[in-house]
């Protein structure tokens, strides 16, 4: 499952999808205590706009995530170091060189 999830968030590890500063800080304040991902995104603002943000965060490691399960709308998303859940082997995905 690890694979697959970073299969999918490989392809947003583009600079291009990292978003305006604006937009980093609000993921990082929206993700400081774990909640789950649409919660978050939803927090934040429009979908369209906020999602590929958060994958890009996801995959450079500015945001985790546990990658041994689907990716999905109920994911637990924390800050790295901020006392997320650290569910195994997804804790932020910044070691593969993401951006």
């Amino acid at each position: 499952m690890v694979v697959a999830n970073l299969r999918w968030l490989a392809g947003y590890r583009h600079p291009r999808y990292r978003g305006a500063s604006g937009l980093q800080a609000a993921l990082v304040e929206a993700f400081t205590v774990p909640q789950p991902l649409f919660d978050g995104v939803a927090a934040v603002g429009d979908p369209l706009q906020v999602f590929p943000v958060v994958y890009h965060a996801l995959w450079s490691g500015r945001l985790a995530a546990g990658l041994d399960e689907p990716l999905h709308g109920r994911s637990p998303v924390w800050v790295p170091g901020e006392g997320g859940p650290g569910r195994g082997s997804g804790a932020g995905t910044g070691m593969l060189g993401g951006e």
